[in-house]
């Protein structure tokens, strides 16, 4: 199986911590990332690619010192070694303005409120993911059993079916 990178960006470290804990669950199948900052997760990102390992969600709060994560997010969409990940916003302080902008510019896949549920941010992960391996992954029969087994099943019976066409 490919090497794929779930980033977690906020600059609180007791919220990176307490994120990267409700998905850890994932860590057995994608490395799991935190970052502090939007030049460590840079650096991160660097790094992973290097590594041919290939960013396949990004979970990022909007609000830090540096750089807000809708600017970061839209920075990493139009990137083409980037682009393709998955990027959601986690947040209590983001506006609609930042929002729709994020949303306009096709660099966010998912907006997710603080504070959140750790079942209901596990969910959207996994949808989130599920969605990535369909659209980038050859191989999704390895991930049925990790991700949502149906909608990986489907998408692997329509692939047989458009390859029989």
């Amino acid at each position: 199986m490919n090497k794929y990178l779930i980033l977690c960006v906020d600059d609180e470290r007791e919220v990176l911590d307490s994120v990267i804990q409700d998905l850890d669950c994932f860590e057995e199948h994608f490395q799991l990332e935190g970052a502090q900052s939007v030049s460590e997760a840079k650096d991160i990102i660097e790094d992973a690619l290097r590594e041919d390992t290939h960013l396949a969600l990004i979970l990022c709060d909007h609000i830090m010192p540096e750089q807000t994560g809708i600017s970061f997010l839209i920075e990493l969409s139009e990137n083409s070694e980037t682009n393709k990940a998955k990027k959601l916003l986690l947040t209590g302080q983001a506006g609609l303005e930042d929002t729709v902008e994020a949303i306009n510019h096709a660099s966010l896949d998912f907006y997710l409120s603080k504070p959140w549920e750790g079942e209901q941010i596990r969910s959207v992960i996994k949808d989130q993911l599920t969605q990535y391996m369909i659209e980038h992954e050859p191989e999704l029969m390895p991930w049925a059993p990790v991700l949502n087994t149906e909608k990986i099943f489907n998408a692997i019976a329509d692939n047989r079916v458009s390859f029989g066409e």
